[in-house]
């Protein structure tokens, strides 16, 4: 896919206050560890983790989405009667339904003329749904869109931890498929796509691929049920080293096609950014691809690992932080769970940025 006349605006950022560092959780931790025989800071040397942020107890994605998808139209400078669409892509939804990109239009008072929808893949979820205002804007149906999601990881969390403790018949093997789980964090992030006529900077969206592997479906499942019936928190399950041996095969095949699409060659790769997941995750992912291992900006020693927000943060953050130039060609290198992967390309002259903390 190829995209002629469609730029990336702006990008915005809500991260939580309240930072847990893995040393805090593994001392919640303490008496597993002492059981199982495993050595205090195990889970930080294993993922690079030094910290994560959540948002406060009882909290929703929707309002918090609302803000970044706010922040991300007042950033872009774009009219509101401009807006033909709202995407909301996280994991994390408000309920069942409706879909909760109703109440984030309903505070950002968007156009009643908007489509207004939730798409879920996964840690893919804003990428996807940042391709499918691509696609609108580029077959003229819409002059500006707006994708956003806020990933709440504190209950599946807390929520692990709690089943690892209450598990009287938990062994080395048995806790493997939840350290995946401890690597979770919080994060909000929107981004503003629009017609290029509409622009002030000229980022181009370019386009990419995306190919799956749903062979490797079962290697990461979320929701999973618990026996507590008055728990109703998240769990995972993750098979932490099939997914990534998996996800990075896949992410290789990705990026030959993306180049392809694009015309591109790795040498002419100015900087990637990728979906955070961890040290070993970075490391692989980026020898694989032939990458050198300073090409991209890594965030998740202090986020973790923040879904489908992860990615776009990191790009905010990166942009925020000066790591690039103008006509700087980007690629978004992103796998999720599915598994999918989506590589996408930017020729890059700058976006406008605003990001917050939320401390409600």
């Amino acid at each position: 896919m190829f995209f002629r006349h469609v730029c990336l605006e702006s990008i915005s950022y809500v991260k939580p206050a309240e930072i847990i560092s893995t040393a805090d959780l593994e001392s919640q931790l303490a008496e597993v560890y002492d059981r199982l025989h495993l050595p205090a800071g195990r889970l930080e040397l294993m993922t690079g983790i030094v910290e994560r942020r959540f948002f406060p107890p009882g909290s929703k994605p929707g309002p918090i989405s609302a803000l970044a998808t706010q922040l991300a139209i007042e950033a872009s400078e774009i009219p509101l009667h401009r807006f033909g669409a709202l995407i909301h892509g996280s994991v994390c939804r408000d309920q069942m339904e409706p879909a909760t990109a109703n109440l984030v239009h309903h505070i950002a008072r968007l156009p009643a003329s908007t489509m207004v929808l939730d798409v879920s893949n996964a840690c893919l979820g804003l990428l996807n749904g940042a391709v499918l205002l691509a696609q609108m804007i580029e077959l003229g149906q819409i002059q500006a869109g707006v994708v956003v999601g806020a990933e709440l990881g504190r209950d599946l969390v807390e929520g692990t931890i709690d089943s690892l403790k209450n598990d009287p018949e938990l062994t080395r093997k048995s806790i493997k498929p939840a350290i995946a789980s401890l690597t979770i964090g919080s994060a909000s992030t929107a981004m503003v796509l629009c017609d290029s006529r509409l622009s002030q900077h000229g980022t181009k969206f370019l386009g990419g691929e995306v190919m799956c592997d749903t062979d490797s479906h079962e290697l990461c499942a979320g929701g999973v049920e618990q026996k507590k019936q008055d728990d109703h928190r998240p769990r995972m399950d993750t098979d932490s080293e099939a997914l990534l041996e998996a996800g990075v095969r896949l992410a290789e095949k990705t990026w030959q096609v993306t180049k392809k699409s694009l015309g591109w060659s790795n040498e002419n790769v100015s900087r990637v950014f990728t979906h955070q997941v961890g040290k070993a995750h970075r490391k692989l992912m980026l020898e694989n691809l032939g990458l050198p291992n300073d090409c991209d900006y890594p965030i998740y020693d202090r986020f973790g690992n923040t879904g489908s927000a992860a990615l776009p943060l990191s790009l905010a953050l990166g942009a925020e932080n000066g790591v690039l130039k103008d006509n700087d060609q980007v690629a978004l290198l992103s796998i999720g769970g599915g598994l999918n992967s989506l590589m996408l390309g930017l020729d890059w002259h700058g976006v406008s940025i605003k990001g917050t903390t939320w401390d409600k």
